[in-house]
C-alpha cells in the first residue's frame, strides 16, 4: 500500500470525487477480502452484492465513495493495503474523461477538441471536462470516454483550466471505431419484431434479460471472447432497437465481461461488431 493511496483517496473524497481502490492492471477491487473477484457471490454489475458484510454496493464504480468512514472502515483497510492505485468515478464527480491512449490520439484531440484540464498518463493523456455523458470505449483508435457507469485511474491534478463538456466530445459516443477487430464465431439471432417498437414494455423483462446475459458471461469457462460477442449480439437483438438500453445496462454487461478478463477495448469492439452485424 499504502498509506499514500489511502491519503490520496481521502483527499479526493474531501473534494467530492468518489474513489475506489484498484489492483495491479487497473482492475477494481472488491470492498473486502471476501469480495475479491466477486467471491462473495455478488454479481459484478455492482447492483446486487453477495452476502458479505462490507459496505454496499460492492465492486467498481458503483462502490466508489466520498465517505471517509467507509474508506477507513475495517473491511476496506485490508483492501487499501493491497491496492496498486487509486481509481475514481468521473460521472460521480460530474466529469467526463477523454482517455487518449497513444501519441496519435493525443495529436487528434489537440486538433479537434477544445483545450481543457490535461493529465499525463503512461502512454498518452487524460483530457477532463466538466459534465457527464454515456461512457463508451473505442470511439476512435486509442480513445475512450469515461464518465457515467465507469471508473478510471487517478493520475494527478494535471494542468490547464477545465472546460464544460463540448458537443464534439458528446458526438464521439455515436461513432463506431474505424477498424474493429474481427470477433470469433458466427451467430444467427432473430431480428427484433415490430420495426423498432418495444415488444416487452416492462422493465422486469429487460432486467431479467440483462441479468441472464451477465450470468451467461460469468458462467463461461472457455471461449470467453466468443461468449461475450454472442451475448452482446443477443441483447442487442432483443433490446437494441426499442430505446430501452441505457448506459447502466451496457456498463453492467461490460463489467461482467471485464470480470472474466476481457479488456475494455475488446468489450467495445465486440459491442460495435454486434451492432454492425445487426445493421445498427
Amino acid at each position: 500500500m499504502s498509506a499514500t493511496h489511502l491519503r490520496t483517496a481521502l483527499w479526493l473524497a474531501g473534494t467530492g470525487v468518489p474513489v475506489l481502490p484498484l489492483r495491479a492492471g487497473k482492475g477494481p477491487m472488491g470492498n473486502c477480502a471476501a469480495c475479491q473477484n466477486t467471491a462473495c457471490g455478488g454479481r459484478p454489475n455492482m447492483q446486487t452484492p453477495g452476502p458479505c458484510t462490507c459496505p454496499r454496493p460492492c465492486h467498481a464504480w458503483a462502490a466508489a465513495t466520498t465517505n471517509p468512514a467507509i474508506l477507513t472502515s475495517t473491511p476496506w483497510a485490508g483492501v487499501w493495503r493491497q491496492a496498486a492505485a487509486v481509481g475514481y468515478h468521473p460521472g460521480g464527480a460530474g466529469l467526463t474523461v477523454v482517455d487518449l491512449d497513444h501519441a496519435d490520439a493525443v495529436a487528434w484531440a489537440r486538433e479537434h477538441l477544445p483545450a481543457t484540464r490535461t493529465v499525463a498518463t503512461t502512454r498518452g493523456e487524460h483530457w477532463i471536462y466538466q459534465g457527464t455523458m454515456r461512457s463508451v470505449n473505442g470511439v476512435r483508435d486509442g480513445i475512450d470516454l469515461k464518465s457515467t457507469a465507469s471508473y478510471t485511474r487517478w493520475r494527478g491534478t494535471g494542468t490547464g483550466t477545465m472546460q464544460p463538456l463540448p458537443d464534439t466530445v458528446r458526438a464521439l459516443a455515436d461513432k463506431t471505431p474505424a477498424s474493429p477487430r474481427a470477433t470469433p464465431g458466427t451467430v444467427t439471432v432473430p431480428w427484433l419484431v415490430g420495426g423498432g417498437e418495444c415488444r416487452h414494455r416492462s422493465p422486469v423483462y429487460l432486467e431479467r434479460g440483462i441479468a441472464m446475459a451477465e450470468q451467461q458471461i460469468i458462467a463461461a469457462t472457455s471461449g470467453v471472447h466468443a461468449t461475450v460477442y454472442r451475448t452482446f449480439l443477443a441483447v442487442l437483438s432483443a433490446h437494441g432497437r426499442c430505446g430501452c438500453l441505457t448506459e447502466t445496462h451496457i456498463g453492467r454487461l461490460f463489467t461482467a465481461a471485464q470480470a472474466k478478463g476481457e479488456s475494455p477495448r475488446h468489450c467495445a469492439t465486440a459491442w460495435s461488431n454486434a451492432r454492425a452485424a445487426l445493421g445498427m
